[in-house]
């Protein structure tokens, strides 16, 4: 859960620690304080995009740091994300793919925005790509503000809704999967089935290069020995000279008239021999000099035979010179080295087989593509049975919390749409149909909030009050598997009486239970049932407006909800607020007894 936030020069706040708590916390305040700039600076904190104007007038820049507790995000993390699911991630997968570790199960992000419209991410202290935060807010928070409610309305999405309602994230990973095989059979059958004239002049050009490679009769290690050969024939005279001095160094020259180091080592160990027979303390060196002899000799026989092997010969330099250069002619046209020349050889030959076979190879992957249609077809519609069937527990269960939600006439629909297409898959008596990543089905929810209007999607047809009870009741029936720990709700009351209010608040609390649940409200029957109230104020100081936040015991949240639920505040006010308060707690114990003994 997020822990604590810091705000620093954001909007109107100046500076604000806000230290918050598990369960339901509400925010409260007048219009203008301030409430919902803070959930902006939460916004800013998981990655949305910022301009330079949420810097606060005459600031350089503006900065927001949260502290998230995710050991218990990564504790529940038991499977991988399901394939293309709504965007949740898992936390643990995110972290470990980013080299990012949570210390002591602690993350703490930051943002920083400038007044020139620069900006600067961290997590942990590290500076990260804004994309990281965008990845890692899909696993921490879930911000349902007025704009945002936009994600419900948008009915693309609606499938994941019904698939997370169901448990039918898995299957839909099923499907997922074999879509991306069909596609890529799909991409290398149209590959195959491409200009025709194109083809042929790939299938030419790639004959020649193997040809050309071909021909060379490449070896490994090849280059390395021919510029070593080269360098003894490009240096032939001036080699044999050396080796010649070597030698005589050694043996002396030819006529016999300088003599070598071996000779007079040989007289050396003549005179030592003789030594050793009169007086034996030199016995060591004389092992010692032998083994010198020994080597020397071997210094010479290799001498005498690397100049034997040492001679001139312009016709086979010649021959060397035009194997390098057409060795290096290839290695500018098809690999750096002679392996990679090699390896470009390996797969432009096996290219040429594949385009060469190209007819038998299109029929095989006909077949496939078909056969992986029927499979789909078949996983697909196992998984559309299980959705028509959960989309009717779904419709119910909606109407029952929009029942409770003061929406007692709304009739809802979970609609479930299959689009004929004989490019589809084959769906039983229907024929084909157009599938997707996620299956057959097309969904839809659908809403009639007055009796005796027709069914329609819900961006024609919800209020903003209507929107954000429809999202309540949503974030209600999924709360269990709904892995995100913290919901955020920006001015869900709106269009909601005080009579409802009460309803909401219970929902709002209730999902405190399993998610740790912010709320920005105006209604004092919400308010009265949070686990942390925080006031929001704003103060003027000379020409400037700032925002400051105060997190109230029980007596000052008499004299809030007082303030709430008349404005002035009166004996009569502050015994109600009280009452209000009262009857909040003690509903909330009852339901968690309840609880506790279910």
């Amino acid at each position: 859960m997020l822990l604590e936030l810091s705000i620093t020069d954001f909007a109107i706040i100046e500076r604000l620690r806000l230290t918050l708590g598990p369960g339901f916390n509400v925010f409260t305040g007048e219009t203008g304080a301030g409430k919902s700039i803070i959930v902006d600076a939460i916004g800013a904190l998981v990655g949305e995009r910022m301009g330079a104007d949420v810097v606060r007038a005459g600031c350089e820049r503006a900065m927001v740091e949260g502290v998230f507790d995710v050991s218990g995000a990564l504790a529940s993390e038991t499977r991988p994300d399901a394939a293309l699911e709504e965007p949740s991630g898992m936390l643990g997968a995110a972290l470990a793919e980013m080299g990012i570790e949570a210390e002591d199960g602690m993350l703490i992000l930051s943002r920083e925005m400038t007044a020139t419209g620069r900006g600067l991410a961290r997590v942990n202290g590290r500076i990260a790509p804004l994309s990281t935060l965008q990845r890692l807010s899909a696993a921490l928070i879930d911000i349902h503000g007025q704009s945002a409610h936009l994600a419900l309305l948008k009915p693309e999405r609606h499938i994941f809704y019904l698939d997370r309602y169901a448990g039918l994230d898995e299957a839909r990973a099923e499907v997922a999967a074999l879509y991306a095989e069909w596609r890529a059979t799909r991409r290398e059958l149209e590959r195959l089935r491409a200009d025709e004239r194109e083809i042929e002049r790939r299938v030419e050009l790639l004959r020649f290069q193997v040809e050309e490679i071909t021909a060379a009769a490449l070896k490994p290690g090849e280059l390395e020995e021919l510029e070593r050969e080269r360098r003894m024939l490009a240096n032939a005279e001036r080699l044999g000279e050396l080796t010649a001095a070597v030698y005589a160094a050694l043996r002396g020259d030819e006529t016999g008239d300088e003599r070598g180091a071996l000779d007079s080592l040989a007289e050396a160990r003549r005179a030592l021999t003789d030594l050793l027979r009169l007086d034996e303390t030199l016995a060591g060196q004389g092992e010692a000099l032998d083994q010198a002899i020994f080597l020397l000799e071997d210094v010479a026989s290799a001498t005498r035979d690397y100049q034997e092997q040492v001679m001139a010969d312009p016709a086979r330099l010649e021959e060397v010179e035009e194997r390098l250069g057409l060795i290096s002619r290839l290695r500018r046209k098809y690999g750096a080295t002679i392996e990679e020349t090699l390896a470009f050889a390996t797969e432009a030959a096996h290219e040429l087989e594949t385009l060469s076979n190209r007819e038998e190879l299109a029929a095989e992957l006909q077949r496939r593509e078909e056969q992986l249609r029927e499979r789909i077809g078949a996983v697909a519609g196992r998984l559309s049975t299980k959705r028509a069937e959960a989309a009717h527990a779904l419709t119910r269960a909606m109407e029952r919390e929009l029942d409770d939600l003061n929406m007692r006439k709304a009739r809802f629909e979970v609609r479930l749409v299959r689009r004929p297409d004989p490019e589809g898959v084959p769906a039983g008596d229907e024929g084909r149909v157009a599938f997707s990543a996620t299956g057959i089905d097309q969904v839809e929810f659908l809403l009639a909030p007055n009796p005796g209007e027709p069914l329609k999607p819900l961006a024609r047809i919800a209020s903003g009050g209507e929107t954000s009870r429809m999202m309540l009741a949503i974030k209600t029936i999924l709360a269990s598997a709904d892995a995100t720990p913290t919901l955020i709700f920006d001015e869900i009351d709106t269009g909601v009486s005080g009579r409802s209010g009460q309803v909401v608040g219970e929902k709002l609390w209730a999902l405190g239970q399993s998610h740790q649940t912010l709320c920005v409200t105006h209604l004092p029957q919400i308010a009265a049932l949070g686990d942390l109230h925080v006031q929001v104020s704003k103060t003027v100081s000379g020409e400037r407006t700032t925002t400051r936040v105060t997190t109230l015991d029980d007596d000052a949240r008499v004299a809030e909800l007082s303030q709430m639920l008349g404005g002035a505040s009166t004996s009569a006010s502050r015994a109600n607020a009280r009452d209000l308060l009262t009857r909040a707690q003690d509903w909330k114990r009852a339901r968690l007894a309840q609880n506790i003994t279910a």
